[in-house]
């Protein structure tokens, strides 16, 4: 007689945690290789595009696979312009928001009720989308800043004509136009921030654009991944720590006992980078010309003594939250408003990869690894 075989299904292979090094969709838009330190979009290098670029001109690489030409450019910032008037419902909806509520979910409630306000939100035709993708580039920074102003008890400042979105961003939150100096830096950190790849919040944003949800939904759902501590808010907590430390004196010794204590240091480290984050040179350069230029040096030198020691003891290089926060403070941008902002740029890689989904659409359906019990038979309520 033959033995028995029992029937069990073959035992899958063991998913790698959180899906790392899994591939999960083609795209053109950006590229991270992190083995030498490398981030490109649609083929250019981000040291060639913070150094010649400005976001205006990434956002129109990231949808359209190019740059622009002259006449393509100053019609893609009129367009821009023209769609940064926020509906008045959803001001008003955003004047009747908490005082005391996160920006990160005034933000994703905010851009969630846009949708009401666009009656071709749900056209994803190329340029429909593309018309979204323009709505919602443009509001965002209105709707940060006006969220902002309110909240502090005063009305929300009108975009100005003819400026480009991170001059207009800093003159909406301060009610005083930047000078060139600091526009240009900030132009620079959104260019920076504007796509990484399948990071959590781009990936959320894809898989709800699978699923053919209109282009609101999509960047509603990657702005709740992004306020999600372990995505977006690193630069906050890194400001935080330098103001508890207070001084490059204590940053040495503050470093060390937290080490000891296996406390976890914010901004170093990268899910992928195993090298120097390329983003961080040039946060680290503004950084120190910022403190020089307010007379207020010490957050770049304990950066440079914190970064000196976790070199030395753990060999972890700063990622790209490391310096932006100590840029913003000294900005005179609020702590919390640090993930929004990051959101205000990365809304252009959100709606590249929305577009991109759309292009090529197929319903994004991973199967995941069963590790429960099989064969269980029900046991009716009298007996349990």
């Amino acid at each position: 007689m033959m033995d028995k075989v029992e029937n069990k299904p073959a035992a899958p292979a063991k998913a790698p945690a959180g899906l790392e090094g899994v591939v999960a969709a083609e795209s053109s838009i950006g590229d991270v290789d992190g083995a030498n330190g490398v981030l490109i979009y649609q083929g250019y290098d981000i040291h060639d595009l913070a150094e010649h670029s400005n976001f205006e001109e990434t956002v129109y690489l990231l949808w359209h696979g190019r740059l622009p030409a002259r006449e393509e450019l100053e019609a893609f910032r009129r367009a821009l312009a023209e769609n940064q008037t926020v509906p008045e419902e959803v001001m008003d909806f955003i004047r009747r928001f908490p005082r005391d509520a996160e920006p990160m979910d005034a933000l994703r409630t905010a851009v969630s009720a846009l949708a009401f306000y666009d009656a071709g939100a749900r056209d994803l035709s190329r340029e429909g989308a593309l018309r979204a993708a323009t709505k919602l580039t443009a509001q965002l920074p209105v709707l940060v800043a006006a969220f902002e102003r309110v909240r502090k008890g005063g009305e929300p400042v009108a975009p100005r004509p003819g400026a480009g979105l991170a001059s207009n961003f800093l003159h909406m939150l301060k009610g005083e136009p930047p000078s060139e100096r600091e526009a240009h830096i900030f132009d620079v950190c959104l260019v920076l921030h504007a796509d990484h790849e399948l990071n959590a919040s781009t990936f959320t944003a894809r898989v709800v654009a699978g699923t053919l949800a209109d282009m609101y939904g999509a960047v509603t759902a990657a702005i709740a991944a992004l306020s999600g501590p372990l995505h977006g808010g690193a630069n906050t907590n890194v400001m935080k720590m330098l103001l508890e430390i207070g001084s490059p004196e204590r940053a040495e010794g503050w470093l060390r006992d937290a080490l000891a204590a296996k406390k976890k240091i914010m901004g170093f480290g990268h899910r992928v980078y195993r090298t120097e984050d390329p983003r961080s040179v040039w946060l680290r350069r503004f950084s120190r010309e910022m403190g020089e230029a307010r007379g207020e040096t010490k957050w770049f030198e304990m950066l440079e003594r914190l970064r000196e020691v976790m070199f030395r003891e753990k060999k972890l290089y700063p990622n790209v939250d490391y310096y932006s926060g100590s840029a913003y403070h000294l900005m005179g941008i609020p702590l919390d408003l640090f993930t929004p902002i990051f959101a205000v740029s990365r809304v252009a890689g959100w709606t590249g990869h929305i577009l991109e989904q759309y292009a090529n659409n197929r319903l994004i359906r991973p199967r995941a690894n069963y590790t429960g019990p099989r064969g269980l038979k029900y046991v009716p309520l009298d007996e349990r």
